[in-house]
């Protein structure tokens, strides 16, 4: 039955596509980054992210180059920071086999770290017209709302169904435009959030969950395992001019990046007092702030705080700290939006935030 939808779908998205900035100039290079910046992040929040990161970084080979608290930095309020790590890995890959290149081949951007089949699909059909499918979440929503296909989406083996039921039906010389116009409905009709619009959908002629009432049946999807709570208290230490934060482990949850200090556990003020000493850190004055909350997919931190002001802080003081001019911080270092609610006391913002108001 799906081949009935390929010609209505592709006349309504020549008339209601949006006007994005990697559809004027759909280079591979731009569709790859565009792609990676949109797994789970808004189209409208994702444009100024994307219009500065191919202004810094506007190929691969500069890409491939960029010192990692740069690239960071660049990526800073997008979260998943391991998303633009892995774009590195295939950049520098690119590098090394491909001159520099995108591959127009779909096995070879399956290859290349952090493209998976989606992403390979995304790119191979929408810069390469290649004939091959890029099924999202909001592809999966549409289709199995069309086919009433009862299947677990976030089972591999229904993806993989959705994916050769596409192929089969893939217009000629149109499998960009045929997969963007999936993604657009699904994103600005079928959506994902509260009840379709079945009223505007070009194909609510042939969608056998509209003709039957069960829009909202569809897709089906397995529970998801609650998040871990963890709890932390986090710390704003200042000396006047100075601010104190700190490097992130290597690996694990916000590799890299850069923190205010924080430990395990809600702390009492005596309790944080006394780590403060044994940091060789001289506190004068500790003042408790506000709880935070933060989600990240597998992970809660629910988060308590303190600012606190010391003696002048020296070079030597707390053990693995770095003490830095606030403006710096904001301009140099790159911090996950996670301690967003604590950075507003040291008057710096985070990711998109500190552009805003420009």
């Amino acid at each position: 039955m799906l081949e009935q939808i390929v010609e209505p779908l592709l006349g309504w998205f020549g008339e209601h596509a949006r006007i994005l900035p990697w559809r004027e100039q759909p280079q591979p290079y731009r569709v790859w980054v565009s792609e990676i910046m949109l797994q789970q992040t808004r189209v409208e929040a994702v444009k100024p992210f994307f219009e500065r990161f191919t202004q810094a970084l506007p190929d691969v080979r500069s890409l491939a180059e960029c010192p990692e608290d740069k690239l960071l930095k660049l990526w800073e309020g997008l979260g998943y920071y391991n998303r633009v790590r892995n774009m590195q890995k295939a950049a520098q890959n690119m590098v090394e086999f491909y001159d520099g290149e995108m591959p127009a081949d779909y096995e070879k951007l399956l290859g290349l770290p952090g493209i998976g089949p989606y992403t390979a699909g995304a790119v191979a059909s929408i810069a390469f017209e290649l004939p091959v499918p890029a099924v999202d979440g909001n592809v999966l929503r549409v289709i199995t709302r069309i086919t009433q296909n009862d299947g677990d989406i976030l089972k591999q083996s229904v993806k993989r169904q959705v994916e050769e039921e596409l192929l089969a039906v893939m217009p000629k010389g149109r499998s960009g435009a045929f997969n963007q116009a999936l993604m657009e409905l699904g994103a600005t009709v079928c959506v994902p959030n509260g009840a379709p619009k079945c009223e505007e959908c070009p194909l609510s002629g042939v969608c056998l969950a509209h003709q039957n009432g069960k829009e909202m049946d569809y897709p089906k999807k397995a529970q998801k395992k609650p998040r871990k709570i963890e709890k932390k208290t986090v710390l704003v230490i200042r000396d006047g001019s100075r601010a104190a934060i700190r490097k992130r482990p290597a690996k694990g949850l916000l590799a890299g990046l850069y923190e205010l200090p924080n430990l395990s556990g809600w702390l009492s003020q005596d309790e944080v007092l006394d780590w403060l000493k044994q940091e060789g850190l001289s506190p004068i004055r500790i003042r408790r702030l506000s709880d935070a909350k933060h989600i990240f997919s597998h992970i809660e931190w629910h988060m308590t705080g303190y600012v606190v002001l010391v003696e002048e802080l020296e070079n030597d003081s707390g053990k693995d700290m770095l003490f830095i001019e606030p403006k710096r911080t904001e301009e140099e270092y790159p911090i996950p939006a996670a301690f967003s609610a604590y950075t507003a006391y040291l008057q710096i913002r985070l990711g998109q935030e500190k552009y805003d108001e420009k």
